[in-house]
């Protein structure tokens, strides 16, 4: 609402239309708020709004999954068109929603769902509609992105890097799905599903956080001449097969999305007409949130005075399903504490080659005395399960001293 009093002029004149505010729903009408808040505008009733006849657009941005998607549905059949930012939401029911939306012959706009004030959604939809997609990849959560590179900069651990974040407000004091992956990925099957034509399950998206990166981690990607980031990753596959994976990543430093730090998010799209396209700048906040919103505001308008037939999503058959997350094919790093004696390499060797799993490189920096040492390897592409079960397997030899770290390599070709 500031940000819309603040600009309503300039928006009056670029658009031609005045937005008219009839009704907040707010959890809490006791709750201090604001001074510019007219509270006569506060209700804690979301009939208010889907009963009330000169309603024509609603925004959502009350967080959540069911609560919400029971009044964007009501919103959607009392024919209100809908502006959300909730990417969990979309990510888990953006089938239901899209499919109704279409029934209703409304509109449901999201550009707030994903990377904050950046506009990707309007780019992948309308600007790249002449283009198939050959790959997006992102830096979805500034969270994670901060506490990232706080570690590669200055060399803390994890725990000490989120709770720098906590205490600067770029981390909730439940920082779970920040760090676990799953707000990236809801992102990511967004953009993967508006890329595609088709709605990505959550289930055939490989996911992990950034909860086990450690220092020493860092350090050896950085001699390898690498970046660790919580890469989103969406492909198309030869046969058409989509892969979606949010894991951490080691990227290599002459890429662009290596130097990606802070709180920003960043979307390189690769299309077959196009070719490479940035997007960079801040992925959350509520001035972000808000630029986009009123981006759609705009649309939404639009729509209003020369109704369009697109509910802001198009399903087609050009593709049609997800490669199945063991099949996934990537490089990777793996990081080993093992005994200090001979014949652990050679073991270690062994169980790869019988894996046909080949190695790329191999770091081993001395370690304590009386003590495991660090053994690092970079390996050739594999298959996803093969590799894990690989891993596992080297965590059961005898000289293994802890469980083995894996993570993925992005060469971007």
């Amino acid at each position: 609402m500031k940000n819309l009093e603040r600009n309503r002029a300039l928006l009056e004149q670029r658009l031609g239309v005045r937005f008219v505010i009839r009704r907040i729903v707010v959890r809490d009408l006791k709750k201090p708020r604001d001074s510019t808040v007219d509270t006569a505008l506060l209700t804690d009733q979301l009939d208010d709004i889907l009963n009330d006849p000169e309603i024509q657009i609603v925004v959502e941005l009350m967080g959540g999954i069911e609560v919400p998607l029971a009044f964007v549905k009501r919103a959607i059949q009392a024919g209100k068109m809908v502006i959300t930012g909730n990417k969990a939401m979309l990510a888990e029911h953006g089938r239901e929603i899209f499919e109704l939306a279409r029934q209703s012959n409304v509109a449901v706009l999201y550009e707030a769902a994903v990377a904050g004030g950046i506009p990707i959604i309007k780019a992948v939809r309308d600007s790249f509609v002449g283009n198939r997609f050959e790959s997006i990849h992102g830096i979805l959560n500034g969270t994670s992105n901060y506490i990232l590179t706080r570690m590669t900069d200055a060399g803390m651990e994890f725990a000490p890097a989120l709770e720098e974040a906590q205490a600067l407000g770029y981390a909730e004091a439940d920082p779970a799905l920040d760090v676990n992956g799953w707000d990236a990925a809801h992102k990511a099957i967004i953009l993967a599903s508006l890329a595609y034509g088709f709605w990505i399950a959550p289930a055939s998206v490989l996911v992990s956080g950034i909860e086990n990166i450690t220092a020493a981690d860092i350090r050896f990607a950085d001699a390898l001449g690498y970046r660790i980031k919580l890469l989103s990753t969406i492909r198309v596959e030869e046969g058409g097969e989509i892969e979606v994976r949010v894991v951490p990543t080691l990227i290599p430093k002459s890429h662009v999305l290596a130097s990606v730090n802070g709180v920003f998010n960043a979307v390189a799209v690769r299309g077959d007409i196009v070719g490479d396209a940035l997007f960079y700048g801040r992925g959350a906040g509520q001035d972000p949130t808000a630029s986009s919103v009123l981006g759609d505001l705009a649309e939404a308008a639009s729509r209003l005075r020369a109704p369009q037939g697109c509910a802001g999503f198009t399903a087609h058959e050009l593709y049609g399903q997800c490669r199945p997350v063991a099949d996934a094919i990537s490089k990777y790093y793996l990081r080993l504490a093992v005994e200090d004696r001979p014949g652990v390499l050679a073991q270690i060797a062994g169980l790869l080659g019988a894996s046909d799993i080949g190695i790329l490189s191999v770091i081993q920096p001395e370690g304590p005395e009386d003590g495991p040492v660090p053994l690092v390897l970079t390996l050739h592409d594999a298959p996803h399960g093969r590799m894990v079960a690989t891993a596992k397997s080297l965590g059961e030899l005898p000289c293994m001293k802890a469980e083995p770290v894996l993570l993925h390599m992005e060469s971007f070709s």
